[in-house]
């Protein structure tokens, strides 16, 4: 395992403690899993992905990621539908482990409420958080 200060986590994104990202583009956001997320988990072999189109609440279970150490649900940060699906996900699980915030994006979604974004952790909250799991 990784420690807190070894983790990537670039400054632009969000955080939530279930440990997913948020980046807004546009009026869309773009959520994965994070850095601590993936190392916690290990190797990655499995990703099930929602429908585009499935609305969920924010904290909803939208997708499950199984890895050699254990299955795991990944929740949407906030009210939202989801607009697209990352497909190479499907076969390539392991880009999660290689690339968490680039190539292995989980969904992107329109948000109900915009604003709420405002309300994830900032990347200096977050490590914190993470040194305290």
């Amino acid at each position: 395992m990784k420690d807190v200060s070894d983790l990537i986590l670039p400054e632009n994104l969000r955080y939530t403690e279930t440990h997913e990202w948020a980046r807004k583009e546009g009026d869309e956001i773009v959520m994965g899993l994070s850095d601590y997320a993936q190392d916690q988990l290990g190797d990655i072999v499995f990703v099930e992905l929602p429908d585009v189109g499935d609305s969920f609440e924010g904290g909803g279970e939208f997708a499950t990621v199984e890895s050699v150490k254990a299955a795991s649900e990944v929740y949407l940060p906030v009210d939202g539908t989801i607009t697209a699906v990352n497909e190479e996900l499907e076969g390539s699980p392991e880009l999660v482990n290689g690339s968490p915030y680039e190539e292995a994006w989980v969904v992107r979604f329109k948000p109900a409420n915009p604003a709420d974004f405002e309300n994830l952790m900032d990347v200096s909250t977050y490590r914190t958080f993470c040194g305290d799991q």
